[in-house]
């Protein structure tokens, strides 16, 4: 893999990445199941760390510990999908919207799944989170093989042209 494509590749994950999480983001606003859960624990765990700092206290190790992990949760689903499926595909040198999209899409929907095991469902509303990251990972995707999934496998000289009519 030329340097020119290791550059690309990096950028397209860059790009990928973040409108995944804007697009979980966007989704986690408009869904109103969400949104008021997002509301309820966000709105009374901010207050509290604002009361603490405006007493002069540190805020609480717990808080911000939870604050952390939730921030590692929400990279490993935004972040891990579209690089493991460009490293795949660049690999093997596969150029389908459908690997990248749907793919990248499944897969995050997944990983909460997985990480999980065999433990059952987590909640009534887990069908609405499972379809909401599947549309997150399938914006990330998308965004990634339009920027440099669609040239995967594809020589320097040829990454620009136009592909083989057939």
């Amino acid at each position: 893999m030329s340097l020119g494509r290791l550059l690309a590749v990096a950028t397209a994950l860059l790009m990928a990445i973040a409108c995944g999480g804007i697009a979980l983001g966007i989704g986690v606003v408009m869904d109103p199941v969400l949104r008021d859960l997002l509301g309820t624990l966000g709105l009374s765990g901010l207050e509290a760390v604002l009361s603490d700092l405006a007493e002069g206290y540190a805020p609480d190790p717990g808080m911000v510990e939870g604050a952390v992990s939730l921030g590692r949760a929400i990279l490993l689903l935004v972040a891990v999908p579209p690089v493991l499926n460009a490293i795949v595909g660049e690999v093997l040198g596969w150029r389908a919207l459908a690997w990248y999209g749907g793919a990248t899409g499944l897969l995050t929907a997944l990983l909460p799944w997985l990480m999980r095991g065999a433990s059952g469902p987590a909640g009534a509303g887990e069908g609405r989170g499972t379809a909401l990251l599947f549309c997150a990972g399938g914006v990330a995707g998308l965004v990634y093989w339009l920027a440099a999934g669609r040239f995967a496998g594809r020589g320097p000289a040829t990454m620009w042209a136009a592909p083989p009519r057939r």
